[in-house]
């Protein structure tokens, strides 16, 4: 999409003159394949690397993406992404042999270097990773939306597609995650290594089949974004988040079925990749349109190869994880993809590498040793297996050929990793490459760490050490200084809370600081009720709050101790009920300030919590507690500096 001048279709007119030029690309595609017109002499790689920016020190997203991109105008290989946050690169697509794998990464590194070079003129760096573990809700407002023409299109066309009236998040790993968004921008929060194999028409469904199929244990193996908003959920979270983040549909009181326009697919291939695209064009309306000028048919006529904008354009509005793609090589012959769109970003360029390495060799070798996998696997089988590595990543178990149950591990090390080799030692790639990428795979699986695995036992502990916002902060910092050692996440140590020598919370907002696992009560609760929760939970405020999670009032420790000094007697009056003694008009805060704002209304009001409130609608809480947590912190790093 983003090599097209797309725009949103406004008027009945202009669609249906971009769907009859996508319905004359489908029977020119269709004319080409019964014609032998697409390349198969040939079969090339190649790989798009998606980036997310940060500051250098804060750690947290920077919206610098254009800035940064004024200062490498002479590159056109590397290109904006949805987010200001983000920019991607296209890696030169090469022949599938001999030092393909290792240019490919040789390429990849100097391409990053560059940028990062640029990027360190800005205070800023990049940091490859499935979801940025330090990404903040508020960093997806519609304000961060790269500003061009065809971002705005997509997001304003998606907009109109919602039935619901927002979008909605719902994980659950070992934390949940339950949030509503107004923005489809939430789809920015992925970014992933996607790597395109070309494959001949006589082997397309066989070899898409085979994708499908192995996309749950090269995802298993390859998890890499297990944290989003500081909660820890899928290991590989982009899945869900990815569907979710764009999904215009809600539910209703009827079981109609509609599919989402990010997906895994609905069976196997039987006869051709225009299943696919009949599919898609049958289950999603179109979202853009496209300045098309050229007519396919007539191209076809003439003996052209059409480019087949339409087809394109409708093709990058519809999401799977396998996705077809067509394009003309440099020959001028037409051509066929498969795009893997599993893989995430990071954790090291030389993981990724290892990550394509072995998707690739297994799909040839699979091809080459089962002559349809339709026969050796369900369906159903396959697409459970790819949810399953979704939610528990390296941790999965999968079922497989012969009803057989194995462990993504032992699926890896018995049976994938000798047919990895085995194709790719077909294309007669390079001994020592092979060596180098496939044992990067057998040594994660051995040890049984991964990127997402890494994540969640480093932010668990660093988690009972610090705040939630230092361990994401710690966290970050230890996968950026990493990733420029190149050191394949298997080798990871731990980090330390001390690894971040210059931590600086002053800027942090409420919403990133404020507790949000809140114990209230209501207004006709019995204050004996409360008085044995704050001693039970060890807690000096309770917020009160009504049915709808409205703030209503605040009890504190302070307020307990006079009513039990007057012997349960206020004015005269015996009280039972919280609304009788709770402050009614507790002074509070809203999620978008800072902790220093937070801190100088405490100061000025005396006071030692703030209820956190959106909308009249209680949210979070900070006490003095917290701010405690900070400073001693910040004292226990003064005295390291000083030591």
């Amino acid at each position: 999409m983003g090599e097209q001048k797309v725009s949103l279709v406004n008027d009945e007119q202009a669609m249906q003159q971009f769907v009859k030029k996508l319905l004359r690309d489908m029977q020119a595609m269709e004319y080409m394949l019964d014609h032998d017109w697409f390349e198969s002499d040939m079969i090339r790689i190649g790989a798009e690397q998606e980036m997310c920016l940060i500051n250098t020190r804060t750690y947290k997203p920077t919206t610098i993406a254009m800035e940064a991109l004024d200062l490498m105008k002479e590159h056109d290989w590397v290109e904006t992404e949805l987010a200001k946050f983000n920019l991607e690169t296209n890696l030169t697509p090469r022949v599938f042999e001999g030092s393909c794998l290792s240019d490919l990464e040789t390429e990849n590194r100097e391409k990053l270097q560059i940028i990062s070079q640029n990027l360190h003129t800005l205070g800023s760096e990049l940091v490859l990773t499935g979801i940025l573990p330090t990404l903040r809700k508020y960093d997806l407002e519609f304000s961060n939306l790269t500003p061009k023409k065809r971002y705005f299109a997509l997001m304003e066309a998606i907009n109109k597609q919602l039935i619901g009236s927002a979008y909605e998040l719902r994980l659950s790993g070992i934390d949940e995650l339950l949030v509503r968004h107004d923005s489809p921008l939430l789809e920015a929060c992925n970014t992933s290594f996607q790597v395109h194999l070309q494959v001949s028409p006589a082997d397309f469904v066989g070899m898409y089949n085979i994708s499908q199929a192995l996309a749950a244990p090269v995802m298993a193996i390859a998890a890499n974004s297990p944290i989003v908003f500081g909660k820890r959920l899928w290991h590989e979270s982009r899945i869900a988040l990815f569907q979710q983040a764009i999904d215009v549909r809600t539910t209703h009181n009827h079981m109609r079925e509609r599919s989402p326009r990010v997906n895994f697919g609905s069976g196997w291939l039987d006869q051709s990749i225009m299943e696919i695209y009949r599919e898609d064009i049958a289950r999603f309306r179109v979202l853009l349109s496209a300045d098309v000028d050229e007519d396919s048919i007539d191209l076809i006529g003439k003996g052209k190869v059409p480019k087949l904008r339409a087809l394109q354009v409708h093709n990058s509005t519809v999401y799977r994880w396998n996705r077809p793609c067509y394009g003309i090589s440099d020959n001028g012959k037409p051509h066929l993809r498969i795009e893997n769109r599993v893989l995430p970003a990071g954790p090291t360029v030389l993981d990724e590498v290892a990550n394509a390495a072995f998707w690739l060799g297994a799909v040839i070798g699979m091809h080459e040793a089962v002559p349809d996998i339709r026969k050796e696997l369900s369906w159903e089988d396959a697409r459970d297996n790819f949810v399953k590595a979704a939610k528990f990543g390296i941790d999965s178990k999968f079922n497989w050929f012969g009803e057989k149950k194995i462990s993504a591990c032992d699926l890896v090390l018995e049976e994938l990793l000798p047919l990895a080799r085995k194709g790719l030692e077909s294309r007669d790639v390079r001994k020592k490459d092979i060596k180098r990428y496939l044992d990067v795979i057998e040594q994660r699986a051995k040890k049984h760490m991964n990127g997402a695995r890494w994540q969640l036992r480093a932010f668990t502990k660093l988690t009972k050490e610090v705040s939630r916002d230092e361990a994401l902060s710690v966290l970050t910092a230890s996968i950026v200084k990493n990733q420029a050692e190149n050191q394949p996440v298997h080798k990871w140590k731990m980090p330390e809370a001390s690894d971040l020598v210059d931590y600086r919370p002053t800027k942090l907002l409420v919403d990133e600081f404020m507790s949000t696992d809140l114990l209230t009560v209501q207004k006709d609760d019995l204050i004996d009720l409360v008085a044995e929760l704050m001693n039970w939970k060890k807690i000096r405020y309770i917020p009160v709050e009504d049915s709808k999670g409205n703030l209503c009032g605040l009890v504190t420790s302070r307020t307990l101790l006079r009513y039990f000094i007057n012997k349960t007697k206020l004015n005269g009056k015996e009280c039972h009920s919280v609304k009788e003694i709770m402050i009614n008009d507790p002074i509070t805060i809203g999620p978008k300030a800072t902790i220093l704002q937070a801190m100088k209304i405490m100061r000025k009001h005396k006071i030692g919590c703030l209820p956190v409130i959106q909308e009249e609608e209680l949210i979070g809480v900070i006490t003095e507690m917290d701010f405690l947590r900070i400073s001693g912190r910040l004292i226990e790093r003064s005295e390291n500096e000083e030591q």
